[in-house]
């Protein structure tokens, strides 16, 4: 059984299906051994390192247990896990059976449990910017790693993006769904998705998520229902006066403390030298959208996004808290690109 197990958590997640192979009689008195798996086969199959489990808990502030409205009782460890391996990639919650040794409904309802809480719990960290990591300090550090790497605007913290559906700047779709689909239907796009708008900043993490919209609303609707800039006036004004502010495309209004490129059909040679800088830069937010992808391949699974059978919207806003706790402990290619370790997971989660 360890073997069979020591395989399947080794394989490709193409191969994952290998998975359902193992017999049920083999798994009838089996549970979860996490001493019989490799560092490499736990964090493929889980995204995080074996020892860090329980300080991801602990950073989380999970309770001990779990209990489910159907009366099933997890410790928060293995309920973690669970939602982590449905997260990883668009398995079956069948494949995910001899991992646990638990039925589906079991599987459904721990996951379903554990995704509420951290979302309730947590969903508060994409919206709020009084945090310790982006005081005066840190947004002064974040400015000058953007200015050391050929950053042509002083003061510039962090980019804006409106991203669709789930992800990269790009459209990600999502189901038809079965009624009212004109809501989620954007006809620029030919696509239903839905729609996010995030601020990344250099080392890596998203620090501000506004969403789910509708995906034909219009990325500076967004920017007007998130009530971001007000926020941007309050958090990113020092009483010194010195102003930060974001970067964003041209689809965003130009403000005090939002950068949009130039404008127009003739520009001068500075500022197309401007503009050229400022996009290479902010290719760096796809990094980070790429990553919650790479990490959580469930949530860019067409077939899994059915807007009214399922939290959509859940799934992709904890995967996202899920991906910068991940960079809190493993770092990015964002932090690397921009040579800014990120902060401890502990000290983002404070």
């Amino acid at each position: 059984m360890a073997d069979a197990l020591e395989i399947a958590c080794l394989c490709e997640d193409d191969d994952l299906l290998l998975i359902s192979t193992i017999k049920e009689d083999d798994v009838k008195s089996q549970q979860l051994n996490l001493e019989n798996l490799s560092e490499e086969a736990f964090y493929s199959f889980f995204r995080f390192q074996k020892n860090d489990i329980s300080r991801l808990c602990e950073a989380l502030s999970l309770p001990d247990k779990f209990v489910c409205p159907n009366g099933t009782r997890v410790a928060s460890t293995e309920g973690v896990m669970i939602l982590l391996r449905r997260l990883s990639y668009p398995n079956r919650l069948d494949d995910m059976r001899p991992l646990f040794n638990r039925s589906k409904s079991e599987l459904s309802y721990i996951s379903n449990t554990v995704l509420d809480y951290l979302y309730h719990k947590h969903s508060g960290k994409f919206s709020d910017l009084n945090q310790s990591w982006l005081d005066e300090e840190h947004l002064r550090m974040y400015a000058d790693a953007i200015s050391d790497i050929g950053g042509p605007l002083p003061n510039c913290w962090g980019f804006i993006d409106g991203t669709w559906g789930f992800i990269d700047g790009t459209v990600r779709p999502i189901c038809r769904p079965s009624t009212n689909q004109n809501l989620v239907y954007s006809g620029h796009k030919r696509v239903h998705g839905l729609k996010f708008q995030s601020v990344v900043i250099p080392n890596g993490l998203i620090a501000n998520m506004y969403g789910p919209i509708e995906a034909k609303r219009h990325d500076s609707a967004m920017l007007r229902m998130s009530e971001l800039l007000p926020k941007l006036e309050q958090c990113m004004t020092m009483n010194d006066g010195t102003v930060f502010s974001l970067y964003g495309d041209l689809a965003y209004p130009l403000r005090v403390h939002l950068i949009t490129p130039f404008k127009g059909a003739v520009l001068s040679n500075q500022e197309r030298i401007f503009n050229c800088r400022m996009s290479k830069l902010r290719s760096s937010v796809e990094w980070t959208f790429g990553k919650i992808l790479s990490l959580f391949a469930f949530v860019d699974y067409k077939k899994n996004q059915k807007l009214f059978l399922q939290p959509v919207a859940k799934y992709y806003l904890v995967a996202s808290l899920l991906t910068n706790c991940h960079t809190c402990l493993y770092g990015s290619v964002t932090s690397e690109y921009f040579n800014l370790p990120p902060p401890t997971l502990e000290e983002y989660m404070a």
